[in-house]
């Protein structure tokens, strides 16, 4: 007979997952009668607590206890007993538990004023890579960083790692397709980076503070805002602060500024940003890509230009953003997300932080530092990437469900429930190829699209996922979308899921339980205070219920 803890049952642990600093947890483990527990410890670093003789149940003594951790921080424990025999540490072992090795299990304490805004939680969002999105109109390009070449809209087909090349699509194209927008059920828009830049992607800032011409200009963001709200929806912006363009203002590697950390050399202003180790061609830049320079995100002159009370992100949460999606936010550092979060909240308090987090954010360690997304409060929620992987390999035949609903509930027990509902649910995105393309058959689209939207989480809709567009690897995943040429059944399809999500309360803050995942078959429910949905797929035929 095996001891019997189960960090995911509600009568081993309450409550389920994370717990707030100050908040009440309370365990119980079933140890057999036959070894004569005596004494029961639950212990990690920073963290003890003693659970007492509770009676017998059935062929086993019950041991209860309950703990209240003050500190906010990440617990990972084990239980240490003592029995007939001597004493010995109890681990885990997958759902079960062994007794002298294995691993730990994972508490989060969280702080106790963290609280990812309600009302973002499930919301639908529908990311645009801004040049292949929509053209009206042409924009003033004369401040537009050159070289850049502009080809036809309609027939544009990408040069591959041609980064000045562009299809010229613009924040006007966006406003005058807000109606098709808001009609799919989208309640946010994600827009890929639009501030001035060299590059095609925008992920080289030149100058954090002007939309870039080819998008147009500050009035037409702010128009496009204002439509946007009109509408019921908000505006999240891709935050890039690991990083900017060497052809920028602050860098200024060609000289077309004047006064960057290059041009200007150490009397720059800009100077102290970059770390030279050979003046000045010898540079920390984002992963030896030279065109992208690595900032020091902690120099005070930094945070000051990105944070302050009239910086970089306070201007654009004024034009009218909603909130950012952060861009590499393992490489930026928990003091200045934490000073980032802060500064969205004073500036928005219903704005919304998601950062760029391709692993468990929970206990993600990157450089060598455990990180504090959650238990730091500097995070409502991130990608997803997780669901991804295990929603591709159910669809695709290469897992049967069991790993999907693991997947789903090892997520799901470490996130705090606010987070991991605004955290970004996606399957196809401008860093991966195109879910069309991983999985051409319609019925695996169709299974992979119904979890998307039924499991925790906000779904983001990549533009043009929707109307069948297809795509490998960058730049591939990047064409024009497909005006005229829509897959009206998948936009149909997409307008359903999204109908569901937005009319069942369940589904967008609700906690989830697996019946059933085997045999290519799912049967979960989603439980909120008020609502209770049941949901089934099955994944030869593609068809599913929600009830």
């Amino acid at each position: 007979m095996n001891i019997l803890y189960d960090s995911r049952s509600r009568q081993d642990k309450k409550p389920f997952g994370p717990v707030w600093a100050g908040q009440t947890c309370r365990v119980r483990i079933r140890i057999p009668a036959e070894c004569q527990a005596r004494w029961v410890i639950l212990t990690a670093e920073g963290l003890e607590a003693e659970l007492a003789p509770a009676g017998r149940e059935g062929d086993y003594d019950v041991f209860r206890g309950e703990l209240a951790p003050e500190t906010p921080g990440l617990y990972f424990y084990k239980f240490h007993i003592w029995d007939k025999n001597g004493d010995f540490d109890l681990y885990r072992a997958g759902r079960g538990t062994n007794m002298g090795a294995g691993d730990l299990w994972q508490l989060s304490v969280l702080p106790a004023d963290y609280a990812p805004p309600e009302d973002w939680r499930g919301t639908v969002y529908y990311q645009i890579f801004p040049d292949r999105f929509a053209k009206s109109g042409d924009c003033d390009l004369t401040e537009k960083l050159k070289p850049y070449s502009v080809r036809d809209f309609a027939s544009f087909t990408p040069r591959a790692w041609d980064a000045t090349d562009f299809a010229g699509g613009n924040l006007r194209g966006i406003t005058e397709k807000l109606d098709y927008i808001a009609g799919l059920g989208v309640r946010a828009i994600y827009l890929n980076p639009i501030v001035m830049a060299w590059s095609n992607h925008r992920y080289d800032a030149a100058d954090y503070m002007r939309v870039d011409p080819m998008l147009g200009t500050e009035a037409d963001f702010n128009a496009l805002c204002a439509a946007a709200h009109q509408r019921g929806m908000k505006v999240v912006l891709d935050g890039v602060f690991s990083h900017t363009g060497a052809h920028s203002v602050y860098f200024d590697k060609f000289g077309a500024f004047g006064g960057g950390a290059v041009s200007a050399g150490p009397a720059s202003k800009y100077y102290k940003w970059y770390d030279f180790q050979h003046f000045p061609d010898k540079y920390t830049a984002w992963w030896g890509v030279d065109v992208l320079p690595c900032v020091n995100e902690l120099d005070p002159d930094y945070m000051g230009y990105i944070l302050g009370e009239d910086g970089v992100v306070a201007t654009w949460l004024r034009r009218g953003a909603d909130g950012f999606r952060l861009d590499v936010a393992d490489e930026l550092p928990d003091a200045f997300l934490a000073a980032l979060y802060k500064r969205v909240k004073t500036e928005k308090p219903d704005g919304v932080v998601v950062g760029e987090v391709w692993e468990d954010a929970s206990n993600k360690i990157s450089y060598g530092v455990r990180r504090a997304y959650f238990t730091g409060g500097e995070l409502d929620g991130v990608i997803n990437y997780p669901f991804r992987a295990a929603i591709l390999d159910f669809a695709s035949g290469r897992d049967d469900g069991h790993a999907l609903a693991e997947t789903v509930m090892s997520i799901a027990e470490n996130y705090p429930p606010a987070a991991l509902d605004c955290t970004m649910a996606v399957l196809g995105t401008h860093d991966t190829e195109r879910v069309g393309t991983l999985l051409p058959d319609p019925t695996a689209r169709r299974v992979a699209a119904f979890l998307q939207f039924a499991l925790p989480g906000s779904p983001v809709i990549y533009y043009g996922d929707e109307a069948g567009l297809n795509g490998g690897r960058d730049p591939m995943n990047r064409l024009p979308f497909p005006w005229g040429r829509e897959d009206k059944g998948m936009q149909a399809l997409y307008r359903q899921l999204a109908t569901l999500k937005n009319d069942h309360p369940a589904l967008r803050a609700g906690d989830i339980r697996f019946e059933w995942a085997a045999g290519g078959i799912l049967r979960f429910s989603r439980t909120c205070p008020g609502e209770s949905v049941f949901c089934e797929l099955v994944r030869e035929t593609g068809e599913f219920s929600v009830e």
